[in-house]
């Protein structure tokens, strides 16, 4: 990738940290004890001292990752077959995030075609087309009685795309009539009230399944739900930050936006070479599991300690407004690939209100924790937060340092070392900036950035052929006439003049 020069003007550098100022905000605990370690980190508060201000940060790429079925992770890709009945696949999805995607060649005009989940019972959740009548329905048959819970027109002629999507418990229905895929129709809610895929013990009993009467298909692709965006991203590190590379390729987890709200996106690893990061790759999927259930927590981070990989996400996966909170675990599997359901609990933070986007970092022999604060969700206010412990477990002993609780739609904390220096930076979308904290909680400035639309998280990746790249996020939605909000997820790229 070439990195072009500036876009616009900007302010001077000098007019930026003036207009940021440095502040100390929030210091938490014993004063006296704050004092000391404050003297003994002998953090400078001057902006002309922390060259992070010499960055200037310009847009050089913004691309849309849009899957249904998530590119590596298909379970079945076949070619062409008429088929009459259901047919039932041999594998069903780990998690209910799933895809059936159907290249529809011919249906006789009395027949139909259909795809989704089966069990072996007959049991099933789909969306159905009929060719004499042009509806699109999704139906759930349960107890031996099926329920179309909604249907819409939807006339076709020749071939044409038709695919199953669901994310959690809610079910859309997609139609490709040659310019991409469209989502017809959509619902959770119903489809709760009588099957409840996020259970483990329900979900293993169903397989991928497509069919109709009479139906050709040009061919059949099956597998765990994709994306319709990405956002959140954190570098996958070491315990020290420094950044998890194999041969070459970065890797960092992203939130996989899915159809839905919050409770349809999942967490995902992806791996890019810092010279062409439009070429990302994903590499692994993660759930987790918890209370019975399989869930897609996410805006987490993984760390390398050792020979294991310590895990922590947030509790969007079931989320309402009051439960969200930050859950971890460690495992010494390779998350890195494949397809995992980890079990979590709930993270000791030094907070007694709701909690998520956490940013772990051993330094200086203490593991410094940024995370979100959120005193409501109903509406939301939150904002960044900072604890520290001197304990081998990062879990054991957290203290909170500061919490910057003047800032109320500000989230995304990264804690990202430059030259040396460590910081702890953050996304403000009231200010439409992003802060810069030194590890005491003192506000230095702001980054040189532009900031998109939505809370556009800053994470730093140092490029090894100059300077830095800064991969992030925007707000823009897909489909949200029919999908409503949650599909956001652009990537963003900026690189360092």
């Amino acid at each position: 990738m070439t990195y072009g020069a500036h876009a616009w003007p900007r302010p001077s550098r000098r007019a930026l940290l003036l207009a940021a100022g440095a502040t100390l905000l929030g210091a938490c605990g014993d004063p006296d004890r704050e004092t000391a370690r404050e003297r003994s980190r002998s953090s400078s508060t001057d902006p002309e001292e922390h060259t992070i201000f010499d960055l200037t940060l310009d847009i050089v790429d913004r691309f849309r990752p849009v899957e249904l079925v998530a590119p590596g992770f298909a379970a079945h890709e076949g070619g062409r077959t008429v088929t009459t009945g259901l047919h039932r696949h041999d594998s069903g999805p780990a998690a209910p995030y799933a895809a059936v995607l159907l290249d529809v060649a011919a249906v006789p005009v009395d027949g139909s075609v259909a795809a989704g989940l089966a069990t072996a019972d007959g049991e099933h959740v789909l969306v159905r087309w009929s060719a004499r009548s042009g509806r699109l329905s999704l139906e759930v048959r349960t107890d031996g009685r099926t329920r179309v819970l909604r249907y819409r027109v939807v006339p076709q002629t020749g071939a044409f795309g038709l695919a199953f999507a669901v994310c959690e418990n809610q079910v859309t229905a997609l139609v490709d009539a040659g310019e991409g895929w469209q989502p017809v129709l959509t619902e959770r809610a119903k489809v709760a009230e009588l099957v409840d895929l996020r259970r483990e013990d329900v979900l293993e009993g169903y397989a991928y399944a497509w069919g109709g009467r009479g139906v050709r298909l040009g061919s059949v692709r099956a597998g765990l739900f994709g994306m319709t965006g990405l956002r959140d991203p954190h570098l996958v590190q070491h315990a020290d930050g420094s950044p998890y590379v194999v041969d070459g390729r970065v890797y960092l987890t992203w939130t996989c936006a899915g159809l839905g709200f919050f409770q349809q996106a999942h967490w995902s690893v992806w791996s890019l070479d810092p010279a062409e990061p439009r070429a990302m790759r994903l590499e692994s999927q993660l759930f987790t599991r918890r209370d019975g259930l399989v869930l897609g927590d996410h805006a987490g981070q993984l760390v390398r300690d050792g020979d294991r990989w310590l895990v922590l996400t947030s509790s969007w996966g079931d989320f309402a407004p009051g439960s969200i909170h930050v859950r971890h675990t460690s495992s010494g599997d390779d998350l890195l690939s494949g397809v995992h359901l980890l079990p979590t609990e709930r993270a000791p933070l030094p907070t007694d209100v709701g909690s998520w986007d956490p940013a772990l970092t051993r330094i200086d022999g203490r593991w410094r924790l940024g995370f979100v604060e959120s005193p409501s969700q109903d509406p939301f206010d939150f904002h960044p937060a900072l604890a520290e412990t001197a304990a081998r477990d990062w879990t054991d002993g957290l203290e909170k340092v500061a919490a910057a609780d003047n800032l109320h739609q500000c989230e995304g904390p990264v804690i990202a070392a430059v030259d040396g220096t460590s910081y702890l930076l953050a996304s403000d979308k009231d200010n439409q900036n992003y802060p810069v904290f030194d590890l005491a909680g003192r506000r230095l400035g702001r980054l040189d950035a532009p900031y998109p639309t939505n809370i556009p998280h800053p994470q730093l990746v140092p490029d090894p052929a100059a300077g830095w790249l800064m991969l992030t996020f925007d707000g823009e939605q897909w489909h949200e006439d029919v999908m409503g909000y949650g599909g956001h997820g652009d990537v963003v790229v900026m690189h360092s003049a």
